[in-house]
Parts: C-alpha cells; structure tokens; sequence
C-alpha cells in the first residue's frame, strides 16, 4: 500500500505537454525568408557570416544573456565614494556579453567597414539574429552605425573619430576615448518641451574660437531623451546665431577631464530595460560643430534615416521572435487530443502571424538593399527609400503591438509569465514606432516628401509596379491607391495614415508577389488586399494554404 502511495505522489510531478526551451538552434538556418532575401538582395558572400552568428545568438547561453540584462537592469551612479561627480552607468555582465557579440561581428560599422553591394543587407540580417536574443543592446550599436554618415559632413571630425567607431573592439570602459581600444556613439536631439519638434530646442551653443563648422563650442541645456548616454561621444542638436546645429560631444574633454555632461537619471521605462535611456544637462559642456551652422536637421538626417532603418529592421525582428515561440509551442503542446499545430483554429492564427511576419522581413530587407543603392549613387533608389523609410517605419512598427501579444495569447497562460520572453518581446514592441518620430511624424514626412521630391512618387510606385499583372489583387488594389494620392488637398493630412497604411500593403505585396512563398503569397493578398479577412489574426480564407506556411516558417532546433 505504502509502495502504491509513493508512486502516485511521484506521478503528480511529472512534467509533460510542456514544450521544451526553443534554445542552441540556428535563427538563421531556421528562416527561409531571411534566408533568400540576404541572397536576393544582394548579400549572398555573407551567408556564412551570418550563419556563424546565428548558431551564436541561438545558443542558450546567449539567450540566457538576454534575460539577465532585463533582470538586472542598467543603475546611475552619479558620485564616486568621493563625492566627485562620475555620471556613469553600471551595466551587468550578461550587457557587455551582448553587446561584444554585436560589436566583434561588425553590427555598428559593418558597411563602413567594408563598403560594397549588399553591405546594409548583410548588416540587416546579421542584426535581425542578434536582437531575436536581446533589442535592447541595438540602440547603442545602432547610432554608433547610423553616426558615420553623418560625422562625413565634417571630415577632420571623421579622421578623429571614425576609426575609433569602426573597431571591432567592444570596450565598455569609462575613459577618455583615446585610452579605448574602440568607441560608441550615442544620440541627444529632443527636449521635454519640442519632442519631434527639434526646432524648438532651447539648448544653446556659444562659439570658444570663432564659431563654424568643426569649431569648438560650449553648451548649455537639456535633453529629455539621451539614448546609451554610456557612449563615449553624442550627436547633439543645439541652437546657434543661425538656428538648430549639430554637434559632436564626447564624454571627456580633450585635457582627459570629464566633460560637463551630467546625466539627471535613468528613465523607467515600458520595455528596452536592459538598454539605459536618460534626461541629461549639459553645464557648459565642450563640443565640436559638425557641418554648417543652422544646418543641424539636415546634418543629422542622415543618422535619423539610418535609425529608422534599423527601427524597421527591429520590427521585422520582433514579429520573428514572436512567431518562432509561438509555433514552437504549439508544436509540442496537446490539448483536446491532438498537437496545437495540427487544429484548424490554430492554424489560421499561427499561418497569419507567419503572413505577417515574412511580408515585414521581405520588406525590411528591400529597404536595406536601396541603402546599398544609395552607397552607389542610384538617383531612383534614393528617391525610393526616400518614401519607403518611412512608411515602412510607420506600418511596420504600428503593426508590432498587436502581432506580439498574439503570438503571447498562443502559449496561454504561458506566455503571460515572465520565463516564456513573451512580455519582454509585447514591452518592446511600441517602442519602434515612437523612437526617431512617431507614426504621425512619419505620415507627415511621406507627405512632405511627396512635394517636395514628387520624384520620390514615381521610383515608389516603379517598384511596387514591378509585379504589374502577375497578380489581379495588387492591380486592382494598386490602381485605388494611385487615386487617393493626392486626392483632395484639404483633407490629405487627415487621411495621411490611411494612405501611408496603403502605401506599406502595396510594396510587401507586390515583393511577395514577385519573390515569397505562393502560399504565403496569395494568403497575403486575399486577405490584407481583397479584404477577405477579419479584425484580428486567425482570420484567413478557408482556402489558405495553412500546413505549408506554417511548414515554412517553422523552427527545429
């Protein structure tokens, strides 16, 4: 009796219909999207690259990195034991793990580095890997990538700087950059009364020396948002004589001091809570002008436009993420006597989030390519990325919220603890959408740049063209577009999102025509073009081919 008693007790904790860590497998083996876009695009002499980094960011041990820079989050320290004044940010180890992979694989200066076709696209899928483990290490090696085009406006800066930028060296220490064996770049443009409005900044800057470009000035003000203000030198936008410049300040002052940077505190953030985001004062702090005087929004933009590259490329990463947990889990969980994966219902769910998410990663990646365009002096791709930035910035990263906590609703009650990376992935996914302009911000450029450079139109709409008649759908849906642009003047700013919106269907449906899966394909335009589907995910035609996309998307470590 006794010996029957135990075994039921040890029964009771057995562990089963759990579905095992998706952990020491390869996201870059494991996604045939990514796959054929970083060798459509341009990048294929990197596949090797890039699967070497991919077994690396899907091992457990990186994984497990990922959740210990949330779980011990950056801390302030304003003072040494002293008293003196420091400013420094204290990361954990599992951060500087992270970010020497990102680093040492080239993530902040690949095509600088090595400049040439499909350099950005390489970079793009290579950074995708990365922040599937942790997103909150690409800020930093993000602007430090997206700084180069802009310290070229000022090449003595650049002959400075630049080489300290492109080391493969992570160096997380605390000195004058001259003492580092390579260097970060962070980004301080907006202030707690303008936000996007950068021309309302009130932080001044008065000339030491004359005053001009590459001149040496002292600032004074505030900024509401300092991204990685552990970086060793920053972007800075301040008001001159001549209005709005841009500026280069580093942590130290050329005499070794510390420059007089004083970081007010950390921001309690939503999500990205490993990365330190901050409100700084600049007291009198030393900084060189980069490009002209009152020319500091175009000086900058080309930063901003590299930013909100990667901010894209982030969201295409998150719908990943998502995707490859949700489909692991129900791989390997049962209920009402057969696997998740095989229920009808769930199936839809799973297929669309799929749709979702190889449209994103496709679209990314074109957007990546006409940056390698643009490297080369192509007219049209600089007009095409001058509208695609940002309505992919805006749709893409609009979309990522509720795509996220759809793929958490597939794991259940599972999803909804801390250990399934779910809420860290549903924390993070607004933030793409708000960093380097919001979705209005965006709408507001694509107008802008619509009258501007009605050139922009034409390459847009080239490329969208270039499935013109291998699919009725995108025809038809296409040529309604083209109506709604302008249409009536008076009302084009209130209809901006839905054009913009429009806009975002149009190109990753005319790529997934042209290049995706059929299935996938064809699920894609009778749904998010023909309107043969419902409000939320899991709403596809009855027809879909449901088993092959999901077969396509699915991961196997």
């Amino acid at each position: 009796m006794a010996t029957v008693e135990r075994s039921t007790a040890q029964r009771t904790h057995d562990v089963f219909n759990q579905a095992p860590p998706l952990e020491d497998y390869n996201p870059f083996d494991a996604d045939r999207p990514l796959q054929e876009a970083l060798r459509r695009e341009g990048a294929e002499w990197a596949e090797h690259r890039t699967r070497e980094l991919g077994a690396i960011c899907g091992s457990a041990q990186t994984i497990r990195w990922g959740f210990e820079a949330n779980e011990r989050k950056p801390e302030l320290k304003t003072h040494d034991r002293y008293g003196n004044r420091v400013d420094e940010v204290e990361f954990d180890t599992s951060w500087h793990e992270l970010m020497r992979i990102g680093v040492s694989n080239g993530l902040h200066a690949m095509p600088w580095r090595e400049p040439g076709p499909g350099a950005h696209v390489a970079r793009a899928a290579m950074f995708m890997l990365l922040m599937q483990a942790e997103s909150g290490v690409g800020c930093p090696i993000s602007m430090t990538y997206s700084a180069i085009p802009a310290l070229r406006k000022q090449p003595e800066l650049a002959a400075e700087w630049e080489e300290r930028f492109l080391s493969l060296d992570y160096d997380g220490r605390s000195l004058p950059a001259e003492r580092k064996s390579g260097a970060l770049c962070g980004m301080a443009m907006t202030e707690k009364q303008g936000g996007s409005d950068v021309r309302a900044n009130t932080t001044t800057a008065t000339p030491l020396n004359g005053g001009g470009p590459g001149a040496e000035y002292e600032i004074v003000g505030h900024k509401w948002f300092c991204s990685a203000p552990m970086c060793d030198a920053f972007l800075v936008l301040a008001q001159t004589k001549s209005g709005i410049s841009c500026f280069l300040m580093p942590r130290w002052t050329p005499d070794g001091e510390r420059n007089a940077f004083q970081i007010q505190r950390l921001k309690d953030k939503l999500g990205n809570r490993s990365n330190a985001s901050s409100e700084v004062e600049f007291r009198g702090a030393w900084a060189r002008m980069v490009g002209d005087e009152g020319r500091g929004v175009p000086t900058i933009i080309e930063m901003v436009n590299h930013t909100r590259l990667d901010c894209v490329i982030g969201a295409a990463t998150g719908y990943r993420a998502g995707v490859v947990q949700a489909l692991n889990h129900a791989a390997h969980r049962s209920a009402f006597g057969a696997e998740l994966i095989e229920q009808p219902l769930m199936q839809n769910v799973l297929a669309d989030l799929c749709v979702e998410s190889e449209a994103a990663t496709v679209a990314a990646m074109r957007l990546a390519r006409s940056y390698d365009e643009v490297a080369a002096a192509d007219g049209e791709a600089t007009e095409f990325r001058r509208l695609a930035n940002p309505v992919l910035k805006y749709w893409l990263c609009k979309r990522a919220p509720s795509h996220a906590v759809e793929c958490l609703e597939c794991l259940g009650g599972n999803g909804y603890v801390e250990e399934s990376g779910l809420p860290r992935l549903y924390r993070e996914a607004p933030l793409a959408s708000i960093w380097e302009g919001s979705g209005n911000v965006q709408c507001l450029d694509v107008l802008r740049a619509m009258v501007k450079n009605p050139a922009s139109v034409d390459a847009f709409f080239a490329e969208v063209l270039e499935a013109a008649g291998a699919e009725p759908k995108l025809d038809t849906y296409v040529s309604s577009l083209r109506k709604e642009i302008p249409g009536d003047i008076e009302t084009i700013q209130h209809r901006a999102r839905r054009i913009v919106e429009k806009m975002a269907i149009a190109l990753q449906a005319s790529l997934l025509v042209r290049y995706g899966d059929p299935a996938v394909s064809d699920a894609f335009c009778a749904s998010r073009l023909s309107g043969d589907w419902g409000n939320a995910f899991g709403t596809l035609p009855a027809g879909t081919g449901f088993g092959s996309i999901i077969e396509r998307h699915r991961p196997r470590a």
